[in-house]
């Protein structure tokens, strides 16, 4: 890697090295020891995403120092200490970035220790390298290296989908909750780790420190802005009995729980208790609080959702849609204006864009397009 010739270029590199390091390590020591939350006041991530997405940062700023310190009194990257601290930056810059973005999953609590025993033969492979240097070694650690990466990153496409599934299971209002940029991420940082090693010009190796700043803000608001859901293993959930339901009704409600899978009474209920009540309305509803309050649980809700073919997401937004058409249709016939972005609000939504995007899904049209033809 060449990071200058010149002596500005070199002033500049160390500057904008300088800069990345510092902001890292003042991103770990804010998840640390800020409990409140300084980005979005009013949501509280996972503990387990803060801890993590901290101990990241922890690492990227001691990469940077042991670099810096390599480069001043060594810069031999045929000695033992380049390769003990490649080594080092390998383990735990792989084993803090895996945690990371397993704990952005909230569907269930998925382990760490497999990426640190996949981590085992690389160790291996490197300390022989060490003893008995040799370009086969070599080769082989790198083919290893990639296919694990390769690895990672398919296990998390499938993690990732498997997390979106159970949101729409569970939850009416997914803004903020998905969590696609797992692979953003990854593929950043995937891509600004081969460009660092292969990178010759100092502009390139200028961008990609920028790219890291990047990241850093990225995985800050991630973290800051993703609510801490209430997880239940999928696994969990299919193989409940009937005999032990995970909710009971509303103490004040007499009516018996539910504890068959009964499709026309669950219907019904549906209607009474979330239809005509506008329970639908409530942001944030999730699918165990519509259970409860039709006396059955989260269990049985979904098998019920499962087999009309839909998802509770879908029930729960194609009732808001009808909500928000069925009202804007009577203020218009009654010569009353209302815009939609303040309807959407009264429709059970939070974000007009995540309402936009459930009414063109629903409907096939864009909001602005159908409120156009509405009115003509």
């Amino acid at each position: 890697m060449n990071i200058g010739n010149t002596q500005a270029e070199l002033i500049l590199f160390f500057t904008l090295y300088g800069i990345t390091g510092v902001v890292s390590l003042l991103a770990a020591l804010y998840l640390m020891l800020r409990r409140s939350n300084a980005i979005a006041p009013g949501v509280t991530p996972p503990l387990r995403l803060r801890r993590w997405t901290s101990s990241f940062f922890a690492v990227a700023t001691l990469a940077h120092v042991w670099w810096l310190l390599f480069y001043i009194y060594s810069g031999d990257v045929n000695s033992v200490s380049y390769l003990v601290i490649v080594m080092l930056d390998c383990v735990l810059l792989f084993s803090s970035f895996a945690g990371m973005l397993l704990a952005m999953l909230q569907d269930r609590r998925r382990p760490v220790w497999p990426a640190l025993v996949t981590m085992i033969p690389f160790v291996a492979l490197w300390g022989a390298l060490m003893v008995y240097p040799s370009k086969l070694i070599e080769q082989i650690t790198a083919v290893y290296l990639v296919l694990l990466g390769l690895l990672f990153t398919v296990h998390m496409i499938f993690a990732i989908r498997q997390y979106g599934r159970w949101l729409n299971d569970n939850y009416a209002d997914l803004e903020n909750k998905k969590v696609w940029l797992c692979q953003a991420v990854a593929l950043g940082c995937m891509l600004m780790f081969v460009l660092y090693v292969l990178a010759t010009n100092i502009i390139l190796i200028w961008l990609i420190h920028i790219i890291e700043l990047v990241l850093v803000g990225l995985l800050l608001w991630r973290v800051e802005t993703l609510p801490q859901l209430d997880s239940i293993s999928m696994v969990e959930a299919s193989t409940s009995t009937p005999d032990a339901p995970t909710l009971t009704p509303d103490i004040d409600d007499p009516s018996p729980l539910i504890s068959t899978i009964d499709l026309a009474q669950i219907e019904q209920l549906l209607t009474e208790r979330c239809v005509n009540t506008q329970l639908y309305l409530q942001h944030d509803l999730t699918v165990q609080q519509l259970a409860q309050s039709i006396g059955t649980n989260r269990f049985y809700l979904s098998q019920y959702f499962s087999r009309q073919g839909i998802t509770y997401n879908t029930y729960i937004n194609n009732l808001r849609i009808n909500h928000f058409i069925t009202r804007y249709q009577e203020l218009t016939a009654a010569g009353q204006s209302i815009g939609a972005q303040q309807l959407s609000r009264e429709s059970g939504y939070r974000s007009y864009s995540t309402f936009s995007m459930a009414f063109k899904q629903r409907t096939g049209q864009a909001v602005r397009v159908w409120t156009r033809e509405s009115v003509e």
